[in-house]
């Protein structure tokens, strides 16, 4: 666990020097000291490191939910709710058309529409926070867009799973959906009407009683989340949402901060443990062919979020440009495909997929300025306007 820590460190400082991202140098360490690269072995079984895994995703969601306050939900339901569904018709329907386009399946297809379709919320999160873009206009459709794919992700898994499990019982399917929606709505009733009751319960001076408190609800909730067949992380992102509308939510905000960071590079570097190389070279065309397809309807999907909002060029590429990367979700569906015995080449063209996309994103989103010259309206002129005024 040491090793695993020292060896991301290392690899991050060393990055960083040259001027990578953390998040695919995370991803790295964990392949190079993984079981399936000759060398240096740190973790035999990438399930060793599980429960931080799931730990840090939960945190990083976590983060995300306290920094989407209440009010912005308020504000900006119709609009966020039109720039997510936006978004979703627009990749899960292209990815839907490239898995048929494979002609690997129907369930395969079916699976690749989600690990195509959907952003990776823990990546973006980290690309928000490393890039120091939290406070950015566009920053808010971003999670909201993240908000509506998590939604759309607990539906999506619910109606998914009887169809890998061969299972032909359409009210089965149906409670399942039903009884995630059903815990999605409670838990946003919560958040809505519940901030003064759970602000009592949270209210203390003591910060030792305080992380204690904020860890112990947000990793309850995942559980239970996961026990009604909601993604973890989303319960841990409807708890922070609410935690991050009381009076403790500032002191909060800065005492999760050495937690989300130092599990959120466990996250990443199991990741990369569960990554073969050698499966790689097999899928590396349709891996190539998925990240265009990808990227461009990133691009196509950041302009109509743009259109939305009425943002500017800038604004544009950095949507399209974070909202890239795919991480966790695919990986579920990695897995829930190999136990349903689906094609063999899946998991590989899944894990070169991520990992692919893992690295591009971060650098695209560090350099979406150079997307934003080639948009509509992304004159000199129209990206001067963008920046924020300098006092004098």
């Amino acid at each position: 666990m040491g090793g695993a820590f020292l060896a991301a460190a290392v690899l991050a400082r060393v990055g960083g020097r040259i001027g990578l991202p953390t998040i695919p140098l995370f991803i790295l360490a964990g392949i190079l000291l993984g079981p399936h690269t000759p060398g240096v072995v740190l973790v035999d079984d990438p399930h060793e490191l599980e429960m931080l895994s799931a730990l840090g995703l939960v945190l990083l969601l976590f983060y995300l939910g306290l920094e989407f306050h209440l009010d912005d939900l308020k504000a900006g339901g119709r609009k966020m709710a039109l720039a997510g569904g936006t978004y979703l018709a627009l990749n899960v329907g292209a990815g839907l058309g490239f898995g048929f386009a494979l002609g690997w399946g129907t369930s395969e297809a079916l699976v690749l529409a989600g690990v195509l379709g959907i952003s990776s919320s823990a990546i973006v999160t980290k690309v928000l926070v490393d890039l120091g873009r939290i406070g950015n206009a566009e920053t808010k459709p971003i999670l909201g867009i993240i908000v509506v794919e998590d939604v759309f992700l607990a539906l999506y898994l619910a109606a998914l799973q009887p169809i890998l499990s061969g299972a032909d019982s359409l009210s089965a399917a149906a409670l399942d959906g039903g009884k995630a929606f059903g815990f999605l709505l409670l838990l946003a009733l919560a958040a809505r009407f519940g901030t003064k009751v759970v602000s009592r319960l949270f209210d203390t001076k003591d910060d030792e009683l305080l992380v204690i408190s904020f860890l112990g609800a947000a990793v309850f909730v995942a559980g239970v989340s996961e026990w009604f067949g909601v993604a973890d992380a989303i319960g841990a992102f409807m708890v922070g949402l609410m935690l991050g509308s009381t009076a403790s939510g500032p002191r909060i905000l800065k005492l999760v901060h050495p937690l989300r960071d130092a599990f959120g590079a466990i996250f990443f570097f199991a990741f990369g443990l569960s990554i073969d190389p050698g499966d790689l070279p097999s899928v590396v065309w349709p891996v190539l062919a998925a990240v265009a397809v990808t990227m461009a309807m990133n691009v196509v999907a950041g302009l109509a979020a743009a259109r939305i909002y009425a943002f500017g060029p800038r604004a544009t590429a950095n949507i399209s440009t974070t909202l890239l990367a795919r991480g966790e979700f695919a990986l579920i569906l990695a897995t829930m495909a190999a136990g349903a015995g689906l094609d063999e080449r899946l998991s590989p063209f899944i894990a070169g997929y991520v990992l692919l996309l893992a690295v591009l994103a971060p650098l695209a989103a560090g350099r979406s300025d150079r997307l934003a010259r080639f948009l509509p309206g992304g004159t000199a002129k129209d990206r001067e306007a963008e920046k924020p005024a300098v006092p004098v």
